[in-house]
């Protein structure tokens, strides 16, 4: 890790204050080395804010959105922007988003949002873009290319023609490991837009792709899951350097596929669990580049915390700053070509996942 990297973690831990267990606010870091100007940006995602009724609200997902922009509010030197990653609703309300778009008006600096499922399949995201702008978009940064796409998007049968009520629709899609769901995608139109856009960046340039569902296929049960994954990916390959940093899954994540680095941010609202801790159904997991490890789901705060991630180089630094649980480094080894977690690299040092699901 760079000398500016390791600086820059310092005072943004000093400046938080309680920032080593904060919630899950990922600081994420540009490094270059002098070729051209370092800069930061926050990230918060999966807030879940959920109406009970009237202006009541579920307080805990409230608190942790809260305090996840408070606390960005406190770092220091400050970012240059930050994203929002995706649910800020529950169940796509009105109510729901408007509460949510409340507390997040209170950040500091401009915000960029990513579109996550319970964003959009109450309106098909109708409120949403009144909130925030459209569903999928790019722009220029100090000499990176970042990309936000929507990658939660579904079969127009499913979509249109399957349900008789948009809160039937909602309510199927929000359901983990329910078989009436259907998996997500990115879709025919934005990846020619996606083409397009590509078409215009240098393949030196830095690309920084944020999504809400994964650019991969880790478990098809609970959509951790995109179904077209691979096309996405194919357009990805030509650059030099490519980081995917997504939401959804409420839990650490960190895989290498090609040129491509892929780091997961943690939820504000509810750590989930890993899927092979789930012990109702089997899991076909695909071989990670490394097995996920954590500790134990029933622990509310558990797999949440702080992030800073250098991309700097292309490749993913991320220093995981947990509430309830060790610190963790995950760095890319150039020898070994893929990402190391520092700590738990060695199988007898891990954490074994809970089964008591």
């Amino acid at each position: 890790m760079s000398e500016f990297v390791t600086r820059r973690s310092v005072l943004a831990g000093a400046g938080a204050g309680a920032a080593l267990t904060t919630l899950p606010i990922s600081m994420v870091t540009l490094a270059f080395g002098g070729e051209r100007e370092d800069f930061t940006f926050t990230y918060i995602s999966d807030a879940h804010i959920q109406q009970i009724k009237g202006a009541s609200f579920v307080r805990n997902w409230d608190q942790g959105l809260k305090r996840a922009v408070a606390e960005a509010n406190l770092v220091k030197p400050e970012s240059d922007f930050v994203i929002f990653g995706g649910d800020l609703a529950q169940l796509g309300k009105r109510e729901e988003l408007d509460h949510g778009a409340e507390m997040l008006s209170k950040l500091k600096g401009r915000l960029h949002a990513v579109m996550g499922e319970h964003d959009y399949y109450f309106d098909l995201g109708d409120y949403w873009s009144k909130l925030y702008g459209p569903h999928y978009y790019s722009f220029d940064h100090k000499g990176v290319h970042f990309i936000v796409l929507n990658s939660i998007l579904t079969s127009e049968q499913w979509t249109f023609h399957r349900w008789p009520t948009a809160e039937q629709r909602m309510l199927e899609m929000a359901g983990l490991d329910n078989p009436n769901g259907s998996p997500f995608m990115v879709g025919d139109k934005q990846r020619k837009w996606l083409a397009n856009d590509l078409a215009k960046v240098d393949k030196k340039t830095p690309l920084v792709v944020f999504s809400h569902s994964p650019l991969q296929k880790i478990y098809k049960g609970w959509n951790f899951w995109t179904d077209d994954a691979e096309e996405v990916q194919a357009l990805l390959q030509p650059f030099d350097s490519v980081n995917v940093i997504y939401g959804h899954v409420h839990q650490i994540q960190y895989n290498q596929i090609g040129n491509i680095s892929f780091n997961s941010v943690m939820a504000t609202a509810w750590p989930w669990p890993y899927p092979q801790s789930y012990a109702q159904a089997e899991s076909h997991l695909p071989v990670l580049t490394i097995p996920m490890n954590r500790a134990d789901p029933f622990f509310e705060r558990d797999a949440t915390g702080w992030q800073l991630i250098d991309i700097g180089s292309g490749r993913v630094t991320a220093r995981y700053q947990l509430w309830d649980n060790d610190q963790r480094t995950v760095a890319f080894d150039h020898k070994a070509g893929h990402p190391v977690d520092v700590a738990y690299q060695e199988p007898t040092r891990r954490r074994l996942p809970q089964t008591h699901y």
